[in-house]
């Protein structure tokens, strides 16, 4: 088991508040500050191609203003890359990526493209960056993330959290089990765990108890929640029920 569990903070959706009014507030910025003070290990933002929310010039403030590690989102996409290897942050995690979709719908595709991305993360590994693939906890496709040398991959809890919510705790639990599995699939393969994707206070805890997880990385329920308690006072209740979980 890792020492400590890393909390990385999505602060994507003060950029999509932001944007939704225009100007400069709320300001993604000050909520990466924020995040930093009350503990969380690093920041996630996702630099999508029709810039819905972050910005490119969000990136740089970004990572001027913080000292812990930005974990840079991105299509894998040669526009993507040349920006990631201009700004060269701590990690880069290949997302799939549709214009269409609201949030990042189910995992990287690795199995049937492995050519492609094994030459699409080659430059930025080579810069230094930690390289992540966000993927479904599927056998086939944390194999083929190993194949190709990437040495994070982040499995995707979004079906174990909507099953959740909806109180359907077979499909809950059957969820959690291929996670678990997932796990114990990659670690043995020597990849770093992380996971992420439509967690809360209520969701957090089996997958934070599992040994292989190095990271979560959480944004959406955040944001949610600071409009009732503070962003400060919603990442301190989430740090603190992943701790306990943790033991």
């Amino acid at each position: 088991m890792t020492e400590r569990l890393r909390l990385g903070v999505n602060i994507d959706h003060v950029a999509t508040l932001r944007n939704a009014r225009g100007g400069a507030l709320p300001d993604p910025v000050r909520a990466a500050r924020v995040a930093q003070a009350v503990g969380a290990d690093g920041i996630t933002a996702h630099l999508r191609e029709d810039r819905r929310h972050i910005r490119d010039a969000d990136i740089a403030a970004i990572m001027e203003a913080i000292t812990i590690p930005l974990n840079f989102e991105m299509a894998a996409t040669d526009e993507m890359q040349g920006i990631a290897l201009a700004h060269g942050p701590h990690a880069a995690c290949i997302v799939p990526e549709r214009r269409e979709e609201r949030t990042t719908e189910g995992g990287l595709e690795v199995a049937g493209d492995q050519d492609r991305l094994a030459r699409f993360i080659g430059p930025l590994s080579d810069a230094g960056m930690r390289v992540s693939l966000f993927i479904a906890a599927d056998p086939a496709q944390i194999a083929a993330a190993a194949r190709i040398g990437a040495p994070v991959v982040e499995l995707h809890t979004g079906a174990y959290c909507d099953h959740h919510a909806e109180g359907d705790t077979q499909a809950r639990d059957a969820e959690l089990a291929r996670l678990i599995d997932g796990a114990k699939r990659a670690a043995d393969l020597g990849l770093e765990v992380h996971m992420g994707h439509g967690l809360t206070y209520d969701s957090v805890a089996p997958i934070a108890a599992l040994p292989e997880v190095a990271e979560l990385n959480i944004g959406h329920f955040l944001m949610g929640e600071a409009l009732f308690v503070g962003l400060a006072g919603a990442i301190a209740e989430m740090r603190r029920a992943m701790d306990a979980a943790r033991g």
